[in-house]
This record gives structure tokens, C-alpha cells and sequence, in this order.
């Protein structure tokens, strides 16, 4: 298995020390350290310069906050994933990360087999958002989107049914690999697939792939 190179960035060296700890416990020896950074700003040059797979990053990160650290690597279009992990657990701060092009927003409590799914995951191309605030958070979009001065009116129409399909299944926060097995076809195939998706429908990553099948009405909360 090819190893998930991450790195880590947190203001607190306990925090960091823990996140070592737990990912070299719980990490079956796939998930390798590339380097770890207590600031905001080193956090983005380390990206440039190290090209980790997945960059772990504190919401509240001194000098550029996990949102500006999020915005730099997608602006910088680094193929660098950003998990954000935040102890607010905020509504407002998830969209914000949403929008700043993070493809992962995990609470610092959560279990430590969770932050490790989460982890693999995103560094596959999936985006994972914590369950109970995607929760609450998504009666807003639908809201958003039900609200007469801010009404989606992207045209799905532009998608084949299969890409429809592969929209879906992302929606859900399914896998390439799942996707793959539900549709019986090869990774590559979803890919290709996920990818032409994102460019009919003008969209930077799966997370706004997922706010918009939400804002559309493709799919509803809890289907």
C-alpha cells in the first residue's frame, strides 16, 4: 500500500505529539509524517515544498487560520488535500472552510479510527465533513437554495445519467472505491467520471460537489 504522506499543523506541540501518537497506533504503518509546522504561514510554504498528500490543519492556527491556509493551497492549486480539524464545531466556520477549498472538517474529539477513515479518505479524493454538523448544517443549503433571491439554477442536464449517478453517490460521501463497486466499474472509470462532472458543472472539488447536489434538490437530507 502506498503510504499517505501528511503533514500536520497546530499551534500546540501536545496537540501535534498526540496526532503522532495516534496515527502511528492507529494507522495500520500507511500514514507517514512529512512534516509538522505550530503556524499558519509555514503551513503553506511546507505544502509547497514538501507536496504532502493530506495537510492536517487546526481551524484556529496562529498568523493564517486554517480557512487562509485552505484558500492558499487550493489558489496555489497545490495537489495537496486540506483536513481541517477544529474544536469550535461552528456551522458558520464549516461553510467558510467549505469555501476555502478544505475537502475534510473533522472535531478534535472525534474517535481516533474516525480521524484515520477521515484521513484515508480525503487523501483517495473523498471529502468527509463530521457527521452531526453536516446534520445541522444542511437544512441551510436547503433553505439557501428554497429562498426566491438565491435559488440554484445550475442545469444538471449538461451530465450523462451515469455522471448524474457518480454525483449522487458523492453527494452521499461514498468513496472512488465504493463508487466503483456500486456501479460495477474500475476506479479509473469513476474518476474519469467524477472528473468530467466537476468541469460541466464548473466546480473547484467534491465538497461543492456535495453543497450543490444539495442546493439543487438532487438529493434531501437523510435520503
Amino acid at each position: 500500500m502506498k503510504p499517505i504522506r501528511l503533514l500536520l499543523a497546530d499551534a500546540s506541540a501536545l496537540q501535534r505529539a498526540g496526532l503522532r501518537a495516534v496515527l502511528a497506533q492507529s494507522g495500520g504503518g500507511d500514514l507517514v509524517i512529512a512534516g509538522e509546522t505550530g503556524d499558519g504561514g509555514e503551513a503553506v510554504d511546507l505544502a509547497r515544498r514538501l507536496l504532502p498528500d493530506v495537510l492536517v490543519a487546526d481551524a484556529a492556527l496562529p498568523r493564517s487560520d486554517g480557512a487562509a491556509v485552505a484558500r492558499a493551497v487550493t489558489a496555489a492549486r497545490l495537489p495537496v488535500r486540506v483536513l481541517v480539524m477544529t474544536a469550535r464545531d461552528s456551522d458558520d466556520e464549516l461553510i467558510e472552510m467549505i469555501a476555502a477549498g478544505a475537502t475534510g472538517y473533522l472535531c478534535k474529539d472525534a474517535p481516533q479510527d474516525e480521524l484515520v477513515t477521515t484521513i484515508r479518505t480525503v487523501a483517495s479524493g473523498g471529502a468527509v465533513i463530521t457527521p452531526r454538523v453536516l446534520a445541522r448544517v444542511l437544512p441551510r443549503f436547503v433553505a439557501a437554495a428554497s429562498a426566491p433571491d438565491t435559488a440554484v439554477t445550475v442545469d444538471l442536464s449538461a451530465l450523462t445519467g451515469r455522471e448524474r449517478e457518480v454525483l449522487i453517490h458523492v453527494a452521499r460521501g461514498h468513496t472512488n472505491a465504493e463508487i466503483a463497486e456500486a456501479l460495477q466499474v474500475s476506479d479509473t472509470t469513476v474518476k474519469t467520471h467524477v472528473g468530467h462532472m466537476l468541469g460541466k458543472l464548473r466546480l473547484r472539488d467534491r465538497t461543492q460537489a456535495v453543497v450543490l447536489a444539495y442546493e439543487t434538490g438532487l438529493i434531501k437530507p437523510g435520503t
